[in-house]
């Protein structure tokens, strides 16, 4: 028989240690949470910035934390593809026909006109092996208990030196995060609008990211169709399938 929703969010929920207080607990299941071995799914991202709105729609599917894969479906950015492999970032646009690689300078740049820069998409790392965390306290965020986590980069060539994570209390997902400089100043924040209970973790499907740094801007990126840890071939990370 199969295991109903309301069972598997039990399970879930049992699994999460009973010393879930201790700071690098929390973040190990904010890890576990938001890990796969593999995804596939359909995305939109929903761009609003300067009064218009933009949205934008693609078919993605990544292997670990060092491969994937994304191609824009809707008709103004049709067959741009990109594809993330061996710690590396390429484009492909079907203006100019050509595999760029984007580096340097050019990962701060917004990824398709979106609150995410290039830069946010390519971390191969977990948080927990890039920060060091410590428990500030408990807040409420939307009427949830949230454990409130500092994380301090552990080195100094991390893009955001400090976040700030407001983590649900029973399931571990986080409900908001906060993106810093080195100089203290907010640069970026996310919140979740929706998670799903899928493979037994809470998977965020739905959130919102703002660019501080650009007024009046916010990005909704939600995703349906979402299948993890399902087999994927080596072929769906070829430069040859980007150059097709």
């Amino acid at each position: 028989m199969k295991r109903t929703i309301a069972a598997c969010a039990l399970a879930a929920l049992l699994a999460i240690p009973a010393l879930a207080q201790d700071a690098a607990a929390i973040l190990a299941h904010v890890d576990s949470n938001e890990g796969y071995s593999s995804i596939s799914y359909k995305g939109t991202m929903t761009i609003e910035y300067r009064g218009k709105r933009f949205v934008k729609t693609f078919e993605s599917v990544a292997r670990g934390r060092n491969e994937s894969w994304v191609e824009f479906t809707n008709p103004e950015d049709r067959g741009t593809r990109y594809l993330k492999r061996d710690g590396r970032l390429y484009v492909w646009s079907p203006d100019t026909e050509e595999v760029m690689l984007i580096s340097g300078h050019l990962l701060k740049e917004s990824m398709m006109g979106s609150d995410l820069s290039y830069e946010d998409t390519i971390d191969s790392e977990t948080l927990s092996a890039r920060y060091v965390p410590a428990l500030k306290g408990t807040e409420d965020v939307d009427g949830r208990k949230a454990y409130v986590l500092e994380l301090i980069a552990r080195k100094k060539t991390e893009s955001y030196p400090k976040q700030v994570l407001w983590v649900d209390a029973e399931t571990l997902s986080v409900l908001r995060f906060e993106l810093y400089a080195l100089s203290g100043a907010r640069l970026k924040d996310y919140r979740l609008v929706r998670s799903e209970l899928i493979g037994g973790r809470f998977f965020p499907v739905e959130f919102e990211m703002r660019d501080l740094l650009r007024k009046g801007s916010r990005t909704v990126f939600a995703m349906r169709e979402v299948q993890l840890d399902v087999p994927l071939p080596d072929s769906a990370f070829s430069m040859r399938r980007l150059e097709q």
